[in-house]
Protein backbone atom coordinates (compact mmCIF):
# COMPACT_ATOMS: atom_id res chain seq x y z
CA UNK A 1 0.00 0.00 0.00
CA UNK A 2 1.45 3.32 -0.94
CA UNK A 3 1.62 5.87 1.56
CA UNK A 4 -1.19 8.55 1.78
CA UNK A 5 1.62 11.53 0.75
CA UNK A 6 2.75 8.69 -2.31
CA UNK A 7 -0.89 8.12 -3.03
CA UNK A 8 -1.31 12.15 -3.19
CA UNK A 9 1.24 12.59 -5.63
CA UNK A 10 -0.04 9.92 -8.26
CA UNK A 11 -3.65 11.66 -7.71
CA UNK A 12 -3.20 14.85 -8.68
CA UNK A 13 -6.64 15.93 -9.21
CA UNK A 14 -5.58 18.04 -12.53
CA UNK A 15 -4.03 15.33 -14.34
CA UNK A 16 -6.36 12.05 -12.82
CA UNK A 17 -9.82 10.67 -14.03
CA UNK A 18 -12.14 7.89 -12.56
CA UNK A 19 -13.35 5.43 -14.89
CA UNK A 20 -16.33 3.22 -14.03
CA UNK A 21 -16.12 -0.21 -16.31
CA UNK A 22 -19.53 -1.95 -16.86
CA UNK A 23 -21.53 -0.69 -13.83
CA UNK A 24 -24.87 -0.87 -15.85
CA UNK A 25 -28.16 -1.83 -14.54
CA UNK A 26 -27.79 -5.09 -16.75
CA UNK A 27 -24.76 -6.22 -15.35
CA UNK A 28 -25.04 -5.05 -11.56
CA UNK A 29 -28.57 -3.79 -11.15
CA UNK A 30 -31.26 -5.85 -9.39
CA UNK A 31 -32.53 -7.33 -13.16
CA UNK A 32 -29.17 -8.11 -14.09
CA UNK A 33 -28.01 -10.91 -16.77
CA UNK A 34 -25.43 -11.44 -14.73
CA UNK A 35 -27.00 -12.36 -11.25
CA UNK A 36 -24.03 -13.92 -9.08
CA UNK A 37 -21.84 -11.03 -10.27
CA UNK A 38 -24.37 -8.14 -9.58
CA UNK A 39 -24.52 -9.98 -5.86
CA UNK A 40 -20.90 -9.70 -5.69
CA UNK A 41 -20.27 -6.46 -6.61
CA UNK A 42 -23.58 -5.06 -4.25
CA UNK A 43 -23.25 -7.35 -1.02
CA UNK A 44 -19.26 -6.59 -1.07
CA UNK A 45 -19.83 -2.67 -1.08
CA UNK A 46 -17.70 -2.54 -4.33
CA UNK A 47 -20.79 -0.55 -6.53
CA UNK A 48 -21.91 1.63 -3.07
CA UNK A 49 -17.51 2.63 -3.37
CA UNK A 50 -18.03 3.20 -7.05
CA UNK A 51 -20.82 5.54 -6.48
CA UNK A 52 -18.71 7.26 -3.71
CA UNK A 53 -15.61 8.03 -5.77
CA UNK A 54 -17.97 9.45 -8.57
CA UNK A 55 -19.21 11.78 -6.30
CA UNK A 56 -16.51 12.68 -4.63
CA UNK A 57 -15.25 13.13 -8.30
CA UNK A 58 -17.74 15.67 -9.25
CA UNK A 59 -17.14 17.32 -6.10
CA UNK A 60 -13.19 17.97 -6.62
CA UNK A 61 -13.38 18.18 -10.45
CA UNK A 62 -11.94 14.91 -11.17
CA UNK A 63 -13.30 14.21 -14.32
CA UNK A 64 -15.44 10.63 -14.73
CA UNK A 65 -15.83 8.61 -17.60
CA UNK A 66 -18.10 5.43 -17.54
CA UNK A 67 -17.72 2.76 -20.04
CA UNK A 68 -20.51 0.77 -20.99
CA UNK A 69 -21.04 -2.72 -23.22
CA UNK A 70 -24.08 -2.86 -25.14
CA UNK A 71 -25.19 -4.54 -28.35
CA UNK A 72 -27.17 -3.95 -31.36
CA UNK A 73 -30.84 -6.16 -31.36
CA UNK A 74 -29.12 -7.48 -34.55
CA UNK A 75 -26.09 -8.24 -33.07
CA UNK A 76 -23.72 -6.53 -35.97
CA UNK A 77 -20.51 -5.82 -35.40
CA UNK A 78 -20.06 -7.88 -32.02
CA UNK A 79 -17.74 -10.47 -31.26
CA UNK A 80 -18.41 -14.02 -31.35
CA UNK A 81 -15.06 -15.83 -31.31
CA UNK A 82 -14.92 -16.49 -27.78
CA UNK A 83 -17.16 -18.69 -25.39
CA UNK A 84 -18.49 -15.48 -23.03
CA UNK A 85 -19.95 -13.62 -25.97
CA UNK A 86 -21.43 -17.01 -27.56
CA UNK A 87 -22.83 -17.29 -23.25
CA UNK A 88 -24.01 -13.58 -23.38
CA UNK A 89 -26.22 -14.31 -26.28
CA UNK A 90 -28.48 -16.57 -24.17
CA UNK A 91 -28.80 -14.55 -21.27
CA UNK A 92 -32.43 -13.80 -20.77
CA UNK A 93 -31.60 -10.23 -19.65
CA UNK A 94 -29.45 -8.78 -23.22
CA UNK A 95 -27.23 -5.30 -23.58
CA UNK A 96 -29.43 -4.03 -25.50
CA UNK A 97 -28.43 -0.49 -27.23
CA UNK A 98 -31.35 1.73 -26.01
CA UNK A 99 -32.65 -0.08 -22.96
CA UNK A 100 -32.43 0.57 -19.59
CA UNK A 101 -30.09 -2.15 -19.50
CA UNK A 102 -27.41 -0.20 -20.83
CA UNK A 103 -27.81 2.71 -18.64
CA UNK A 104 -25.45 3.71 -15.62
CA UNK A 105 -26.55 1.82 -12.15
CA UNK A 106 -27.77 3.30 -9.05
CA UNK A 107 -26.64 4.60 -6.75
CA UNK A 108 -24.36 5.76 -8.85
CA UNK A 109 -25.20 8.74 -10.26
CA UNK A 110 -24.15 10.44 -13.59
CA UNK A 111 -23.69 14.72 -14.04
CA UNK A 112 -23.50 16.47 -16.79
CA UNK A 113 -19.60 17.10 -17.46
CA UNK A 114 -19.22 13.23 -17.08
CA UNK A 115 -18.37 10.84 -20.27
CA UNK A 116 -20.19 8.37 -21.13
CA UNK A 117 -18.84 5.84 -23.72
CA UNK A 118 -20.55 3.00 -25.38
CA UNK A 119 -18.46 -0.03 -27.03
CA UNK A 120 -20.19 -2.75 -29.12
CA UNK A 121 -17.26 -5.29 -29.56
CA UNK A 122 -14.38 -6.94 -27.68
CA UNK A 123 -13.49 -7.23 -23.63
CA UNK A 124 -11.59 -3.84 -22.95
CA UNK A 125 -13.33 -0.51 -21.99
CA UNK A 126 -10.21 1.04 -23.52
CA UNK A 127 -9.17 -0.77 -26.83
CA UNK A 128 -11.07 0.33 -29.98
CA UNK A 129 -13.12 3.04 -27.81
CA UNK A 130 -12.65 6.75 -26.96
CA UNK A 131 -11.34 6.60 -23.63
CA UNK A 132 -8.22 6.49 -24.77
CA UNK A 133 -8.37 9.82 -26.92
CA UNK A 134 -10.66 11.60 -24.21
CA UNK A 135 -7.84 11.07 -21.74
CA UNK A 136 -5.16 12.30 -23.63
CA UNK A 137 -7.42 15.47 -24.93
CA UNK A 138 -8.04 16.16 -21.03
CA UNK A 139 -4.18 16.03 -20.13
CA UNK A 140 -4.96 12.53 -17.79
CA UNK A 141 -1.96 10.97 -16.57
CA UNK A 142 -3.49 8.86 -13.88
CA UNK A 143 -6.66 6.81 -14.11
CA UNK A 144 -8.66 5.08 -11.46
CA UNK A 145 -10.38 1.77 -12.70
CA UNK A 146 -13.36 0.59 -10.83
CA UNK A 147 -16.55 -1.53 -11.69
CA UNK A 148 -16.86 -4.84 -12.99
CA UNK A 149 -15.64 -7.59 -13.45
CA UNK A 150 -11.84 -8.63 -11.75
CA UNK A 151 -12.52 -11.88 -14.28
CA UNK A 152 -12.29 -9.90 -17.29
CA UNK A 153 -13.04 -6.30 -18.19
CA UNK A 154 -11.08 -4.88 -15.05
CA UNK A 155 -7.80 -6.28 -15.94
CA UNK A 156 -8.12 -5.72 -19.05
CA UNK A 157 -8.68 -2.21 -18.58
CA UNK A 158 -5.85 -2.12 -16.33
CA UNK A 159 -3.43 -3.21 -19.19
CA UNK A 160 -4.39 -1.28 -21.44
CA UNK A 161 -3.81 1.93 -19.45
CA UNK A 162 -0.11 0.61 -18.16
CA UNK A 163 0.11 0.09 -21.96
CA UNK A 164 -0.61 2.96 -23.10
CA UNK A 165 1.80 5.40 -20.72
CA UNK A 166 -1.15 5.60 -17.56
CA UNK A 167 -0.27 5.48 -14.14
CA UNK A 168 -3.33 3.54 -13.03
CA UNK A 169 -4.80 3.20 -9.33
CA UNK A 170 -7.23 0.42 -8.59
CA UNK A 171 -9.23 1.26 -5.17
CA UNK A 172 -9.48 -2.73 -4.06
CA UNK A 173 -12.81 -2.23 -2.53
CA UNK A 174 -14.12 -1.03 -5.45
CA UNK A 175 -13.87 -3.59 -8.29
CA UNK A 176 -15.96 -7.44 -7.83
CA UNK A 177 -15.57 -10.48 -10.01
CA UNK A 178 -16.79 -14.15 -9.15
CA UNK A 179 -16.47 -15.84 -7.27
CA UNK A 180 -15.76 -13.74 -4.54
CA UNK A 181 -12.65 -15.36 -3.47
CA UNK A 182 -10.97 -14.60 -7.05
CA UNK A 183 -10.87 -10.66 -6.70
CA UNK A 184 -8.65 -10.25 -3.80
CA UNK A 185 -6.45 -13.16 -5.91
CA UNK A 186 -6.60 -10.98 -9.06
CA UNK A 187 -5.45 -8.15 -7.03
CA UNK A 188 -2.52 -9.53 -4.85
CA UNK A 189 -1.66 -11.86 -7.97
CA UNK A 190 -1.66 -9.44 -11.27
CA UNK A 191 -3.07 -6.23 -10.80
CA UNK A 192 -0.91 -5.30 -7.52
CA UNK A 193 2.65 -5.30 -10.26
CA UNK A 194 1.23 -3.03 -12.38
CA UNK A 195 -1.18 -0.85 -10.72
CA UNK A 196 -1.02 1.06 -7.36
CA UNK A 197 -3.71 -0.85 -4.48
CA UNK A 198 -5.66 1.27 -2.31
CA UNK A 199 -8.81 1.39 -0.36
CA UNK A 200 -11.41 3.65 -1.17
CA UNK A 201 -11.62 5.71 1.76
CA UNK A 202 -7.98 6.58 0.66
CA UNK A 203 -8.68 7.76 -2.59
CA UNK A 204 -11.49 9.68 -1.18
CA UNK A 205 -8.70 11.17 1.01
CA UNK A 206 -6.86 12.37 -1.90
CA UNK A 207 -9.53 14.00 -3.44
CA UNK A 208 -10.32 16.64 -0.88
CA UNK A 209 -8.30 19.74 -2.17
CA UNK A 210 -9.39 22.78 -4.09
CA UNK A 211 -11.32 22.19 -7.14
CA UNK A 212 -9.21 22.57 -10.34
CA UNK A 213 -9.43 24.92 -13.28
CA UNK A 214 -11.15 24.08 -16.06
CA UNK A 215 -9.43 21.87 -18.68
CA UNK A 216 -11.08 22.35 -21.58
Amino acid sequence: MPSHAQLGEILDTVSTALLTVECQQGVVGLDSALPELALAARSSGALANVARLVAAAHESGVQVIHALAERRPDGRGANHNARLFRAAERLPVQQLSGTAAVRVAPPIEVAEEDFVVRRLHGLSPIQGTEVDTLLRNLGCRTLIVTGVSANVAIPNAVFDAVNRGYTVVVPKDAIAGVPSEYTPAMIRNTLALVATVATTDEVLGCFKRPRRADRR
